[in-house]
């Protein structure tokens, strides 16, 4: 347990995060300041009831030789790596940790820790669900949004403590570790991603692999088959590896040092393999999650689940009665013969190519938003021969018809996203699916990415 009394400790964000964490140092006998560069009534709000637990709060601002005097700095994780305050402090040789960090110098029950470019959200609130399923107390945390879990300074506030903790971890919060270490640490998948925010990808990737930092002989890790290659890890990161495979056969590769457990697709079953003895959980078809990108996120909770030892039955009934979350492959309605799938938090290209290759039905896509800059042949790629008809809008339209205009067999440009997806409509077939996976943010036209896919969603039922 780390002690605190009267240390200075600085906090960067008034959200969420941000009170949590302040609460936490407050508990342990810090000296607390926050600050936030906004100045709102709802930040005024926070701010007095923090001020109330015995923090001091700066609105509208950063002292910053305050914050560089503190003996810790705490980021909370909507604060970018080029934040001009944290851009200041790292001027100034001065540095920072993430708000996981800081709670995992507090935890008191076992971690696991899931991050990747897509499939996090599912596949953490997936793990959790089977655990507790399992009758193992599990809470739920991190980075996760729509208000699934708590922060992680949050949990470190339990008491009791749960036996395990499921996490999601961002690149950013990654990026600003120095102790944080998983006893299972997953890896969804990687594609480029962010790179409005990164200088390139290696700088992206960097920062997802400081999951394995401060890896031990005791760690697990649970992995995509194919993404140790994508990630600079070196051989000797300590640990067991256990592995995934969303297209259908288990792992071939498994070294001395890897455990034969693993999960994959055969005859229709999604298995999971225990040195050398197969076991069926349950039938593919029977998944709420739509597509590959859903078995593969069901593969990697299962996987988890199995290793803090939940049983088949146990894994089996969470998987089926999951709720699929709301943005991600979210199926709205079918109507008409046309099934309305929304995926708006696909906002990168990895993410919307791998919805496009989840199903076998034609599809009529809409993809479109804030520009990201990423390249965009690997969408070109996927929609070849499975899209019929691609619907482009927003900032990045133009971009994505010179890059999508060869790859499916008709395509048209919009500005506004209604006038896209009525378009969509009246293009769709019964039999299609219309899939709204945007391969860009959502700023253009919406405040975040759940505004464009409720916009979607309403329109869909024809409410709008």
């Amino acid at each position: 347990m780390a002690a605190l009394s009267g240390q200075r400790i600085a906090i960067v964000g008034l959200g969420a995060s941000g009170r949590a964490a302040a609460r936490l140092a407050l508990r342990h006998g810090a000296e607390v300041h926050v600050s936030d560069d906004a100045d709102t009534p709802a930040l005024r709000e926070y701010a007095r009831e923090v001020e109330a637990l015995g923090a001091r709060v700066r609105l509208g601002g950063h002292d910053l030789d305050r914050i560089a005097t503190s003996e810790l700095v705490v980021a909370s994780p909507g604060i970018p790596p080029r934040a001009p305050v944290l851009s200041s402090l790292g001027k100034a040789g001065e540095h920072w940790i993430s708000e996981p960090e800081f709670a995992f110098r507090f935890f008191r029950s076992s971690l696991i820790a899931v991050t990747g470019t897509n499939g996090k959200t599912t596949t953490s609130a997936l793990a959790a669900r089977m655990l507790d399923e399992a009758g193992v107390p599990t809470g739920l945390g991190g980075n996760i949004g729509g208000g699934l879990g708590l922060p992680a300074c949050e949990l470190a506030l339990r008491d009791p403590p749960p036996d395990w903790l499921v996490v999601e971890m961002s690149s950013y919060q990654l990026g600003a570790i120095s102790r944080f270490r998983p006893d299972i640490g997953v890896v969804t998948n990687l594609a480029p991603d962010h790179l409005d925010r990164y200088p390139d990808r290696d700088a992206y990737y960097a920062d997802k692999a400081r999951l394995f930092a401060n890896a031990d002989p005791g760690c697990r890790w649970v992995l995509e088959h194919n993404v140790s290659g994508a990630l600079p890890l070196a051989d000797e990161v300590p640990g067991e590896r256990f592995h995934f495979d969303a297209g259908g056969s288990p792992n071939p590769d498994a070294g001395a040092r890897e455990r034969v457990l693993s999960a994959y697709a055969r005859d229709g079953w999604l298995m999971l393999e225990l040195d050398g003895r197969e076991e069926p959980v349950l039938r593919v078809a029977d998944l709420p999650l739509a597509g590959r990108a859903g078995l593969a996120n069901t593969m990697a909770a299962a996987l988890v689940a199995r290793l803090v030892g939940a049983g088949r039955r146990a894994i089996a009934a969470a998987a089926r009665t999951f709720r699929p979350l709301p943005h991600r492959l979210e199926r709205v309605v079918e109507r008409d013969g046309v099934l309305w799938v929304n995926d708006s938090k696909a906002t990168n290209v990895a993410a919307a190519a791998g919805a496009v290759r989840s199903f076998d039905r034609p599809i009529v896509l809409l993809a479109g938003g804030q520009d990201k800059g990423e390249d965009l042949a690997p969408l070109a790629d996927a929609i070849r021969g499975r899209v019929r008809r691609v619907i482009v809008y927003g900032d990045a339209r133009f971009r994505l018809e010179e890059a999508l205009a060869g790859a499916a067999s008709q395509l048209r440009v919009e500005t506004d996203f209604d006038a896209a997806v009525h378009a969509a409509a009246r293009w769709a077939r019964p039999g299609d699916i219309l899939l709204l996976s945007p391969a860009c943010a959502s700023f253009d036209q919406f405040p975040d990415y759940e505004a464009r896919g409720h916009r979607f969603a309403s329109l869909a039922r024809g409410e709008a």
